[in-house]
């Protein structure tokens, strides 16, 4: 299949992106997550390249891209405006599918709430990456609307979320990537993930220095702020069961965010991208084809 690479560039910041397939095909454009790049998705699409046009690029401060200094430079409005420039430089003027895991979710689910996205993205597969807006929503519902039930899920996806908490630390995060968890992290996967054969990636402990700032520069601003955002797409949320990171209480209410929402449980970790390809393909593949015949 055809293969190429290329730069573009958002203002101040170049973006790697790597195309695979005809471009005659569907687009469709993946997005990873942290403290990955897009290699993230490489069996995901030796699965989807026959039948898609499939895009993917290393998002600002990942892999080959460049890593903006400041914080504020890695807010979801900029993370929005790279995928825009991204999609307007390969396939200007093309609608197209999109996919998201982890951060890649996180961030996505900004360019199909808002324009001027919003109106191209055909379909929307979000995998282990809430809406931080949502989060705010579903969190002062069940601290303050239902009980000890719904206080007891809050404390529950803390617990869970400690990592974001490290991460809004000075220095420390940083230290720790820099002290070696690049070398440790595919044995982390390994036990913690049923992540097999992965070795520390050339980006990784670039990827993972850069990418803290994602959290500090939007979780408490969106927690704090957060704005109705109510996808103008068609949306298949996977929910890996045995996520350690992204509770399954998150999903609860989805629905009112989106007009068409498609759920599909699987037991698998967060990096279900890695563990479980195919099936991963083959929903985002379902989905696009037929939307309402998946709901």
């Amino acid at each position: 299949m055809p293969y190429t690479q290329r730069w573009v560039s958002n203002k101040e910041v170049d973006l790697y992106v790597v195309t695979e397939g005809h471009p005659d095909k569907p687009a469709l454009v993946l997005v990873h997550g942290y403290p990955d790049n897009h290699s993230v998705w490489d069996a995901v699409t030796r699965y989807l390249v026959s039948h898609y046009f499939v895009i993917r690029y290393d998002a600002r401060g990942a892999g080959r891209s460049s890593s903006p200094a400041r914080t504020r430079d890695y807010r979801l409005r900029h993370l929005a405006a790279d995928l825009a420039t991204v999609v307007d430089a390969v396939i200007p003027g093309r609608s197209f599918h999109l996919a998201g895991h982890d951060w890649g979710s996180i961030q996505s689910w900004e360019s199909v709430t808002t324009t001027p996205l919003s109106s191209r993205v055909l379909t929307y597969t979000t995998i282990s990456g809430p809406c931080l807006d949502h989060v705010a929503s579903w969190l002062r519902l069940n601290l303050t609307g239902n009980g000890k039930a719904g206080r007891q899920k809050v404390f529950q996806q803390l617990a869970s979320s400690w990592y974001v908490l490290l991460f809004q630390l000075p220095l420390m995060p940083e230290a720790l990537w820099y002290g070696g968890l690049d070398r440790l992290w595919p044995t982390y996967l390994a036990r913690r993930e049923q992540v097999t054969r992965s070795t520390p990636g050339r980006y990784l402990k670039k990827d993972g220095y850069h990418g803290v700032k994602l959290y500090r520069a939007n979780f408490l601003p969106r927690l704090l702020r957060p704005q109705p955002r109510h996808a103008r797409c068609p949306v298949q949320l996977i929910v890996p069961r045995q996520d350690n990171y992204v509770g399954q209480q998150l999903a609860e209410g989805l629905e009112q965010w989106a007009s068409t929402l498609v759920r599909k449980d699987i037991d698998a970790p967060h990096w279900v991208v890695l563990t479980h390809p195919e099936k991963i393909a083959g929903w985002i593949d379902e989905f696009a084809q037929n939307p309402k015949a998946a709901a």
